[in-house]
């Protein structure tokens, strides 16, 4: 987080779980000179504003991804900027498809540039592990929005700014999780529903995935793509832990649903090392001289990076234990 000490900051999709988590760890520990918060929900701003007792370093931006000027505006005399916002829910992306295109691509095309018009030196933009051979809109627009950012870094950085892409996996506590809607329906008596009890998930926790993204502004040259070494879970397995006496029932696999989740595909294992506890894509293109990290390893040709074929794996007591610690996201 030394990247970030005295420097601006700005956070797209900042009321979000991960934005006010991320708002939360750069003020106590990252010593930030400002930061600005930019969101499109008055409300969500509002709220959020409470819990950061208005804190003078904050500054309060409503505006939308999808408009350009807006981010141009915003990112005036601003040092570094994390990507987070964007359109989430698979169901919703099936029969939207207009709209996630305009927010996860058209969106992430006008930070990319904004922050490039602006001077920002370092961009971190969020990812997804849906974004790995995609089946459904949703991660379709994120690999999109993967492929811009890594592009665009090999356009500006040349001239300053520099673009790397952290991906990552399920997020224990966050509003979108499974476990608020699992833990409702126990507490109602009522048989959890399971996709498939063959799935497998990523998991990782809100305060840990922040970290990882603040750890990459001092990690980056430009034009990487970060994939934390996370344990997988089984959804059974999640479902015991919250009701150990609860009974089960399958559903089937919804519309751009994965079986299991992958975050590294076998294609680009010749671009990829191993560095401490992230896997890191390297560019083939990167315009800033990249070179490889001191102490990364190549991974094996080959190389897959998925859910079920995990060596780090949570069982029912570390789920439980994780649970325990953790807090729901509003």
């Amino acid at each position: 987080m030394e990247t970030l000490r005295g420097a601006s900051l700005l956070v797209t999709g900042a009321t979000g779980s991960f934005g006010k988590a991320l708002l939360r760890q750069v003020l106590d520990h990252g010593d930030p000179a400002r930061v600005v918060a930019y969101s499109r929900d008055e409300l969500k701003q509002y709220e959020a504003r409470r819990l950061f007792a208005d804190d003078p370093r904050i500054h309060w931006v409503i505006g939308d991804v999808r408009d350009r000027d807006r981010l141009r505006t915003a990112m005036r005399g601003v040092d570094h900027v994390v990507h987070a916002a964007a359109l989430k829910q698979v169901d919703a992306g099936e029969s939207n498809p207009a709209e996630f295109i305009r927010t996860n691509i058209t969106g992430s095309q006008n930070v990319a540039d904004a922050a490039a018009e602006a001077g920002v030196a370092k961009v971190v933009a969020l990812s997804t592990d849906k974004a790995c051979r995609p089946v459904n809109l949703y991660g379709g627009t994120k690999l999109v929005a993967d492929k811009l950012f890594v592009a665009a870094n090999a356009e500006t950085a040349p001239h300053g700014t520099r673009y790397a892409v952290v991906r990552y996996g399920n997020v224990l506590g966050s509003r979108g999780s499974v476990v608020p809607f699992f833990r409702a329906t126990a507490r109602a008596g009522r048989s959890l529903p399971i996709t498939d009890k063959r799935m497998t998930r990523f998991w990782i926790g809100l305060d840990q995935a922040v970290r990882f993204v603040l750890d990459t502004f001092d990690q980056m040259q430009g034009g990487e793509l970060y994939v934390p070494r996370i344990p997988s879970m089984r959804i059974t397995d999640l479902a015991r832990a919250i009701a150990p006496d609860g009974v089960q029932h399958e559903i089937g696999l919804r519309p751009g649903e994965k079986l299991h989740e992958e975050m590294i595909h076998p294609d680009d294992a010749p671009q990829v090392v191993l560095l401490g506890d992230r896997y890191i894509v390297q560019p083939v293109l990167s315009g800033t001289g990249y070179r490889p990290p001191a102490g990364a390893r190549p991974v094996p040709d080959g190389f897959s990076y998925s859910s079920d074929r995990n060596d780090l794996w949570l069982g029912v007591d570390e789920l439980r234990a994780m649970l325990d610690r953790t807090e729901e996201q509003p």
